[in-house]
């Protein structure tokens, strides 16, 4: 079957039809797939405010305006390369072991056809299957991971796995490869010193909000891909990067982040690296007005497709 890309605006209004990622086709309706972007309404796992089990819907909603060439990166995605709606994945709201197990499955099974996925939460909990699934494929990934916070704490209540304590157990796991991360656009209080101090043993660098600010995009974006390397990489981000006046509609907001400009125009300076996953957690649109966060974060999916579709092309 020939490439099928998004629904043609002359024949449909962007406000009508099925509300799949960007327009594009579902899964069904193709036989091969290169990108997978895959909704994940999950938040069992959120220590805050409820919510983001909501956010894949809203993000879709968003993304209807979308259009198929992205002028900042010269490319066009879904040209050449197969892009598809993989509609959402059923897992269980009650118990997070099991959440986290049918996740994982699924993300292996997409990897072993070959398909790169582009997941949209739900909450952080679910960015350790996926990475568990990466490393299945890759072996141990890169991770750069944007987000006001560490997530790299033990536990929440006495349970290891929440959103707030992915990445410890990814390093605990030897899922990630302990040169190649960093933590980008963190701020706000912590629980004390050692937090930074246990986040640092475990290998990962930190590029505060304010040193995004400070910096630059520019040489922020060429620190990252100076750690990255040629390693395969996942990126892993929380909308709570961006400060509460572009990405109010999230669980655990800080003030101080970043701009929606300055997280994509680094996501766009990560072009040329071994992107082979990524994710866009936290969107809880019950707290949005305006659809502000689900537009952001339906920016920053179709930043991270055009991305994997460019190193596909070899571009």
């Amino acid at each position: 079957m020939s490439n099928i890309g998004p629904t043609d605006t002359s024949e449909l209004p962007r406000f009508a039809g099925f509300a799949t990622f960007a327009r594009l086709p579902r899964i069904d309706q193709v036989s091969d797939v290169d990108i997978a972007v895959l909704g994940v309404p999950f938040d069992a796992g959120v220590s805050y405010r409820p919510g983001a089990r909501f956010g894949p819907a809203a993000v879709r909603e968003a993304s209807r305006l979308l259009r198929p060439y992205h002028p900042a990166l010269d490319a066009s995605p879904f040209d050449g390369t197969q892009v598809v709606d993989a509609g959402d994945i059923a897992m269980n709201p009650y118990n997070i072991g099991a959440a986290i197990e049918t996740l994982q499955h699924e993300a292996e099974r997409f990897g072993a056809r070959g398909t790169k996925l582009v997941s949209v939460g739900g909450d952080h909990t679910i960015a350790l299957p996926l990475l568990r699934a990466a490393a299945a494929k890759h072996g141990p990934v890169a991770l750069l991971h944007f987000d006001a916070h560490l997530d790299t704490w033990d536990t929440y209540f006495g349970e290891p796995y929440t959103h707030g304590t992915p990445f410890r157990r990814a390093v605990e796991e030897g899922v990630l490869d302990t040169e190649a991360l960093c933590h980008v656009g963190t701020r706000g209080p912590l629980y004390g010193k050692a937090d930074l101090d246990e986040d640092k043993r475990m290998g990962f660098g930190i590029v505060t909000s304010s040193d995004v600010l400070r910096r630059g995009v520019d040489e922020v974006a060429d620190a990252l891909r100076a750690r990255i390397g040629d390693r395969p990489l996942y990126v892993s981000v929380d909308i709570d990067v961006l400060d509460p006046a572009h990405a109010p509609g999230t669980g655990t907001p800080e003030a101080g982040g970043m701009t929606s400009r300055e997280l994509l125009e680094i996501l766009r300076g990560l072009a040329g690296t071994t992107l082979v996953g990524a994710d866009v957690v936290e969107v809880a649109p019950v707290y949005d007005h305006a659809e502000i966060t689900s537009i952001a974060a339906s920016h920053v999916a179709y930043d991270l497709v055009t991305l994997l579709a460019k190193e596909r092309a070899g571009g």
